[in-house]
């Protein structure tokens, strides 16, 4: 049986529930046409792609699945989770060639579905790492094998198939999975859940994309068994599997980020399609307590390196901040999810903050280095990395073409590639715009009629936000656009002449609209001064800016013979735009001490030196070569 949303083909994105206050519209309704997020999805689609499809040929990752069709006894190349990049990667260009119609993408999706293909067993699995001659039995290492986790981003990549070209190979062969699942670990079966949540995310999805309600039921009984000590016990602890309480008793988000943020998400991809309010209440109560108290500025998810965990309330180190790429594509999602579910902009706000600064830090701008971690503060400027070399996840002074732990190129490949089903959705009114971008989107609402709008901006480096309604119109219907938080009391709708300063968190103009009618928002995107919660140990006596919705640091090669750690920046004035488009702040630098012992009976000594100092997109930084770099600058006063 087809679903819905596969009839649709076309017209569905990434999400596609059954339920919740709104409904997400597909890469089929919007199209970003150029701007910010159009240069990143070009350079996606004709390089990170590509480069990623190169590395994991190098490194053999690909080649496993050649070595299990052939029945080649013995270890295989790369982690364990291996085989996941490759199902990511044929996610991004699934994605891609639906949003592009490139043939070539097309072909590579197709010449590397065949080899994954053809190494499933009769049964379903599909696993290059265990199960075959010479390798471990299947399922004997839930906690850190990823069999499922594979499997749930395999199903992903069917899904996205699904929907944007039809059922093939490779949807047939994640069916085969998802129903070897079913049988190894439903009713009768395997009473365990896996180490890392996924397979609860591409269960739940290919349950909407085919209408196969017990996939959505195994997603299901997954996200119940968490909580109930299924897994080993760990020097971590429980926490980090999700492990020691279940989903819907637990207060905030804890434990390994990304493995928190992919349940959370999957928790309300069931609620959303069962209806169940008190899971999707839950859920909303965690995302609150963690935005609130255990979120970076960037939007920066998970404090701590060991465990790439989240760390206790306001533990929010700059220096240490592991804010994993992945954990903010995570985040991104769970927040996706919520939106849909309450139609509350707040999680929108916190989208926009993470995809400008995380996500978007997570790759250099030529498409072909990453980062794994985003710390807010640099110390040391490290050596250039080479182009061909295989690095440790961890560092962070610069961007790396490759790691040996690789999960972020190709995660952050597959959310470019689909980043219109993020963008905008419906409901029975009208249409809500929450993400700003040179963009049409056209739908048909619920009782049938066609809506038309363009989006003209030069987002986020320009506050100005057009929307130019397109088609004949016949009846009234509700244009919806999000007020960024940063923004109200401040933002300006802009209607036939008349201005209107804007308080609320969404404005909603309802009438009939004519062909080239137009409302302009203007957010104000001046650089602005950002002071952390006093209750932040690690940035107290320290502030930051922002400018829009990006978060901007200081970096070491703008300021070159001055080491950013005796700077302190004068905030007695607002932050100034120069011409060139670049922020600056008054700053001064203190005298140089060289004393045998650091700590004093009276505060630090009067500055020795004033400077300008430029501030730079925190997404920009580390593509000049070496720095240091910090996003919260300390004060005069440190207090």
């Amino acid at each position: 049986m087809i679903g819905n949303d596969a009839i649709l083909g076309r017209l569905v994105g990434p999400v596609a529930p059954a339920g919740g206050r709104l409904r997400p519209l597909g890469i089929g309704e919007v199209r970003i046409t150029g701007g910010f997020w159009g240069e990143r999805q070009h350079v996606n689609g004709s390089v990170t792609v590509r480069h990623c499809a190169t590395w994991l040929e190098r490194l053999g990752w690909i080649g496993n699945f050649d070595l299990t069709a052939a029945g080649t006894a013995g270890e295989r190349a790369g982690r364990e989770f291996a085989d996941s990049e490759t199902y990511k990667l044929l996610e991004a260009l699934a994605w891609e060639f639906g949003r592009t119609g490139d043939s070539e993408i097309d072909a590579l999706f197709r010449s590397i579905a065949a080899r994954v293909v053809a190494a499933q067993s009769e049964d379903g699995y599909l696993s290059t790492q265990f199960g075959g001659p010479g390798q471990p039995e299947r399922y004997t290492d839930l906690e850190w094998g990823h069999e499922l986790y594979c499997a749930g981003h395999l199903m992903q990549a069917a899904v996205a198939r699904l929907r944007t070209v039809g059922e093939d190979d490779l949807v047939r062969a994640a069916r085969r999975v998802a129903d070897h699942v079913c049988d190894a670990f439903g009713p009768g079966g395997r009473m365990q859940v896996c180490g890392h949540p996924e397979v609860e995310l591409g269960l739940a999805e290919l349950a909407r994309a085919t209408g196969e309600e017990r996939y959505r039921e195994m997603a299901a009984t997954f996200i119940e068994r968490r909580g109930q000590g299924t897994l080993g016990e760990i020097e971590l602890g429980q926490a980090y599997f999700q492990d020691d309480v279940p989903v819907r008793a637990a207060t905030a988000l804890r434990g390994h980020a990304v493995r928190a943020l992919y349940l959370s998400a999957a928790a309300a991809d069931v609620a959303l399609d069962r209806g169940d309010e008190e899971m999707l209440d839950a859920l909303a109560q965690q995302w609150e307590h963690t935005t609130a108290r255990r979120t970076y500025l960037t939007g920066g998810m998970g404090s701590r390196h060991e465990g790439e965990a989240f760390g206790e309330d306001f533990e929010l180190p700059s220096d240490r901040a592991y804010a994993e790429s992945c954990a903010g594509i995570g985040s991104v999602m769970l927040a996706w999810r919520l939106l849909l579910a309450t139609g509350e902009e707040r999680y929108a706000d916190l989208m926009e903050r993470t995809l400008y600064n995380v996500v978007a830090t997570g790759v250099h701008s030529d498409g072909a280095a990453f980062f794994y971690t985003n710390p807010l503060q640099q110390r040391t400027a490290g050596d250039p990395i080479p182009a061909n070399r295989l690095h440790p996840r961890a560092a962070s002074g610069q961007r790396a073409p490759w790691f040996a732990v690789s999960c972020c190129p190709t995660n952050i490949a597959r959310t470019f590639a689909s980043l219109e089903g993020y963008v905008a959705t419906a409901d029975a009114d009208g249409m809500q715009i929450h993400q700003y971008a040179p963009s049409t989107i056209a739908t048909t609402l619920d009782d049938g009629r066609e809506v038309a709008v363009e989006v003209r901006t030069g987002y986020p480096y320009e506050g100005a936000v057009t929307v130019v309604v397109g088609g004949e119109q016949s009846a009234a219907w509700t244009l919806s656009l999000r007020v960024p938080a940063w923004a109200r009391g401040q933002a300006v709708l802009v209607e036939d002449g008349e201005r209107t300063t804007v308080d609320d968190s969404v404005v909603r103009l309802t009438r009939t609209f004519h062909p080239d009618d137009q409302v302009t928002l203007e957010l104000p995107v001046a650089p602005r001064w950002t002071w952390p919660d006093d209750r932040i140990d690690a940035v107290r006596g320290q502030v930051a800016v922002e400018q829009g919705p990006l978060v901007l640091c200081a970096e070491s090669v703008d300021v070159p013979d001055v080491d950013l750690e005796s700077l302190r920046v004068v905030p007695d004035a607002a932050p100034v735009l120069r011409a060139d488009g670049v922020a600056v702040v008054r700053a001064a630098v203190t005298s140089d001490r060289e004393d045998a012992w650091p700590y004093r009976d009276r505060a630090n000594g009067a500055a020795a030196q004033a400077v300008e100092l430029p501030l730079v997109p925190y997404h920009r930084w580390a593509e000049r070569g070496p720095s240091t770099m910090r996003v919260f600058l300390p004060t005069p006063t440190g207090h």
